[in-house]
């Protein structure tokens, strides 16, 4: 009886070890994939967060230092492949809405050299890297989700945002800017 009690717990955990056989994969489509991110408007008319996070001249800044023209805020992450992969259209994005809208780039967590030997060699022309390493505006706009882009009209209020990667040159972002960018 005494032996079947040292051999019930191990063969219970050799069993978890066990894999189910996966599932094929869809096969690819010719569609172009389809832009990932969620508009939410649940926090419209939101006052900006108040965290205080480092500009590029390594300056504390708050959000309310960019009110009297629309912001869009973006939370990204160097080790996160959606945010890599929209950091381009942003640039983009903030080239065609210069004077009209400000683009801010908030990188969460990384520390600052590794900001700084990530974005070198990506040569952005408007974009500028912002960073909040504890996070701490991520805990503000409670979505949990890299990337979160906000939106903020002129007075500092939430427009909405998208949760999760988007295409800024795409046409859900035509629409959803058209009202900012004229």
């Amino acid at each position: 009886m005494r032996a079947s009690i040292f051999f019930t717990p191990f063969l219970l955990l050799a069993a978890c070890d066990k894999q189910p056989t996966p599932a094929p994969q869809p096969a690819a489509s010719a569609t172009p994939e389809p832009e990932a991110g969620k508009l939410d408007i649940t926090h419209r008319g939101k006052a900006m967060a108040a965290s205080v996070f480092t500009a590029p001249d390594g300056k504390p800044v708050t959000l309310a230092a960019f009110k009297g023209k629309p912001v869009l805020v973006n939370l990204w992450a160097t080790w996160c492949g959606p945010c890599v992969k929209e950091m381009p259209s942003l640039d983009r994005l903030a080239k065609r809405g210069a004077g009209k809208l400000t683009v801010l780039v908030v990188n969460q967590t990384d520390k600052a050299d590794a900001i700084a030997i990530w974005w070198a060699p990506r040569q952005f022309t408007m974009l500028k890297p912002y960073r909040d390493e504890d996070g701490k505006l991520g805990f503000d706009f409670e979505s949990g989700v890299l990337p979160t882009t906000v939106l903020y009209d002129a007075d500092g209020k939430e427009v909405w945002r998208i949760v999760g990667g988007m295409d800024w040159d795409g046409e859900k972002a035509k629409e959803l800017l058209a009202g900012v960018l004229g």
